[in-house]
């Protein structure tokens, strides 16, 4: 009688060449995918397309990942790789969180489709995990208590998010319809008279607007952080 032997994960995901001769790993594909989803959107990314941007057989891509959610998710962690690689601690809280929150904004912002498919999902994979512990460290190390160090941690990288999509929906706007011009065309013509204050503040509403204003509010929060560490916030 015939006996079967149930192989391994390593087996079943066994790296075999493509049809051009590249070698299928995790890795590879995450980085293919990525690839497509910036370049096409979500809807670029179908198992179809990603098979032969691979070369390879659709049915093998299975093997690593068991569905297209769980190929984005990956994605996603990859995403969060990047923004924490080249980070490294300083030993001072606020530089370290300054630091990281900058990475993250920019990292989304290069990354427009993926950052507005991705930026409210948890992956629950590697990197992201690595970047949790690391942020719960820098504010635990702060000095900030367990609930604290959740609550912070919860506005800082949501912060950050929110305003890498916002950054990025608007530079994915046309030229022409982005709002900068509004500013220097309508505001700044507003008579004084009607809107003082708008009037007399008009060539800073022109320089200002048409930048991010996430420097800003990352330093905001972090002034807040320092003072909640020095003593009682007001209620």
């Amino acid at each position: 009688m015939a006996t079967t032997t149930r192989r391994t994960t390593d087996q079943r995901m066994r790296r075999r060449p493509t049809k051009q001769g590249t070698v299928l790993s995790e890795a590879l594909i995450i980085d293919t995918a990525l690839r497509l989803v910036r370049e096409h959107g979500e809807g670029g990314l179908t198992v179809r397309r990603l098979g032969a941007a691979l070369g390879a057989d659709p049915s093998a891509l299975y093997r690593y990942f068991r569905s297209t959610d769980e190929l984005l998710l990956a994605i996603g962690d990859e995403l969060i790789g990047r923004c924490m690689a080249g980070h490294r601690p300083s030993g001072d809280w606020l530089a370290d969180l300054r630091d990281i929150g900058r990475r993250i904004h920019t990292t989304y912002r290069d990354h427009p489709r993926v950052a507005q498919l991705l930026a409210f999902r948890v992956t629950a994979r590697t990197h992201e995990i690595a970047a949790v512990e690391t942020l719960l460290g820098v504010l635990r190390g702060a000095g900030f208590g367990d609930a604290d160090a959740v609550r912070y941690y919860h506005a800082f990288v949501d912060q950050a998010l929110a305003f890498a999509a916002l950054d990025t929906a608007m530079l994915g706007l046309p030229e022409g319809v982005r709002d900068a011009r509004a500013w220097s065309e309508t505001y700044a013509a507003l008579p004084a008279a009607e809107r003082p204050h708008i009037a007399a503040t008009a060539g800073h509403l022109v320089a200002e607007m048409r930048e991010s204003g996430y420097a800003l509010a990352l330093e905001l929060l972090l002034e807040s952080l320092a003072s909640r560490l020095r003593g009682p916030a007001p209620r």
